[in-house]
């Protein structure tokens, strides 16, 4: 298996508008009408740290460039004026895009560290905001478009009061039902049966009324040692569905695994690779503004037999990567459990 990285990496970078001055990283990407969208995430200041998503498109996948020079989806347009919208993905089912995002109702100050997890602290803002602390929990919650510019919140999929991210929606119903990739991050302990950080699914009939998600897939391996979590919209195959997900070892090292899930039971995981697929090698990948040593891929799409991975790289600037898809789903299939 040879997973390449395009040598114009990082492909997109911060820099232009002051609401992506800092940071641009972990973006969703769909292909429609043979063009691809990109939605990234963005950010103007560490102190604090807002995030915003805005809009690019290419035709080659490599080059983007900006649908408008304004942020497509603030934290104030939901609702939350000291907020921060987070690492979207982004699929189209009947003629809809489907955003699953994370939204912090107010957002932290950031000190980066360079060893890992930065610094935090809690800004003061005022009217009560961040008095409470279901203020400071990441919910995760959908928002829909006809056009990937005008958005419409449409439900929270997660409780209020834990922190739940890498919500990730399948591109197709799946026996009549949506399905919904979850990490709830309180879900630990012998009632959940994880002692870290996992992924689950959850299935619903109208996208907003969901079931009680059960767990798919916990930490196994030491380059997964401290959480699981998905990582891209999962893609069908002959085999399976193709997921991409990430693990966070003891250093605080992001990498990227690869499982197939079954095609009628996504519940059921029926491969998945002990070693990761991708981990930080390049420069880009192990350094940056923010956290150091992170390959986050948040979007991969699939044009003429290729898979297009998009990722986050050190929490600073947007890569590609590219790999055959029958030669990684083959890959993967060779580790079935």
């Amino acid at each position: 298996m040879n997973i390449v990285r395009h040598p114009s990496n990082p492909i997109v970078f911060p820099g232009e508008q002051e609401w992506r001055k800092i940071t641009v990283f972990n973006p969703a990407v769909i292909i429609d009408n043979g063009k691809f969208y990109m939605l990234e995430r963005t950010a103007g200041t560490l102190r604090p740290f807002q995030c915003y998503l805005g809009l690019l498109e290419s035709e080659d996948g490599v080059h983007f460039r900006h649908v408008s020079d304004k942020p497509v989806l603030t934290p104030e347009q939901l609702g939350f004026p000291y907020g921060s919208v987070q690492d979207p993905r982004v699929v189209k089912i009947d003629g809809t895009y489907y955003l699953n995002y994370a939204l912090r109702p107010c957002s932290m100050s950031y000190y980066p560290t360079g060893l890992g997890v930065p610094d935090s602290s809690k800004p003061d803002y005022p009217d009560g905001w961040g008095d409470e602390a279901v203020h400071w929990m990441t919910r995760s919650s959908i928002a829909t478009s006809k056009d990937l510019v005008n958005w419409e919140f449409l439900c929270d999929t997660t409780p209020l009061d834990i922190n739940d991210r890498d919500n990730i929606l399948f591109p197709e119903k799946i026996n009549g039902k949506y399905a919904l990739l979850r990490r709830p991050e309180e879900y630990i302990g012998e009632t959940y049966g994880t002692e870290k950080a996992a992924m689950w699914i959850t299935f619903s009939d109208d996208l907003i009324h969901w079931e009680e998600p059960s767990l798919l897939a916990k930490p196994e391996f030491d380059w997964e040692f401290k959480k699981i979590g998905g990582a891209t919209p999962p893609v069908r195959t002959d085999y399976g569905w193709l997921t991409l997900y990430h693990g966070v070892d003891k250093d605080n090292i992001y990498r990227v695994g690869a499982m197939m899930l079954d095609l009628e039971h996504p519940e059921r995981v029926i491969a998945r690779m002990k070693t990761p697929v991708m981990e930080p090698e390049a420069y880009y990948e192990k350094f940056g503004l923010f956290i150091p040593n992170v390959v986050f891929p948040t979007a991969n799409v699939v044009k003429d037999g290729v898979l297009y991975i998009y990722y986050g790289c050190a929490d600073t600037s947007i890569g590609l990567a590219t790999v055959s898809l029958q030669e990684l789903a083959e890959c993967v299939m060779q580790h079935k459990v």
